[in-house]
């Protein structure tokens, strides 16, 4: 910026946030800047792999988020949960087919877990599209917002000759 006082002219610094903005893309435009890399959010990574697992404390965070829209608590992460969730993909991995809500919410009181909730599903490779799909299914978005969950668990388990390949436990329970 520049001002005039009598016949001199004067440089002054810029101070404005849009000069600041715009000499750093210049810099960058001039190749002055490293490339800035910024790794993929967890959500969205793909889970169709045998070395991928889901990340249980992105999911939590998601659903939990989710729940204080609806004015519902937050959950914490329970290790058994978490191993029961892994159990039950990897026996609809096993088995090529999803298991019935139903049946693992029984095989979870049975196991101290009264009161449990499942959502089981396959075919999403991301957190963010079981998520989605969950959400908009009435079914399993009433075990996402089961009022008196405080716990839960997630995990998945890939089938690469199976058709659906990932398969997907959510257990929450009070």
């Amino acid at each position: 910026m520049f001002s005039l006082r009598g016949d001199r002219a004067r440089v002054r610094p810029m101070t404005c946030p849009a000069f600041v903005a715009g000499a750093l893309a210049l810099l960058g435009a001039a190749g002055c800047t490293e490339p800035v890399r910024t790794s993929q959010p967890a959500f969205y990574r793909d889970l169709g792999s045998a070395s991928a697992r889901v990340d249980a404390n992105e999911a939590r965070a998601m659903i939990s988020a989710y729940r204080m829209n609806a004015g519902l608590g937050t959950l914490t992460l329970d290790p058994e949960l978490v191993d029961a969730a892994q159990q039950e993909a990897s026996a609809m991995a096993a088995a090529d087919k999803p298991a019935q809500a139903e049946a693992v919410k029984a095989r979870l009181a049975r196991g101290g877990q009264a009161g449990a909730e499942a959502n089981l599903s396959a075919g999403y490779r991301r957190l963010a599209e079981a998520f989605s799909g969950w959400r908009d299914s009435p079914q399993h978005d009433r075990v996402m917002k089961t009022p008196g969950a405080k716990r839960m668990g997630i995990a998945t388990a890939y089938a690469p000759g199976s058709k659906y390949q990932v398969y997907w436990a959510l257990v929450l329970a009070p």
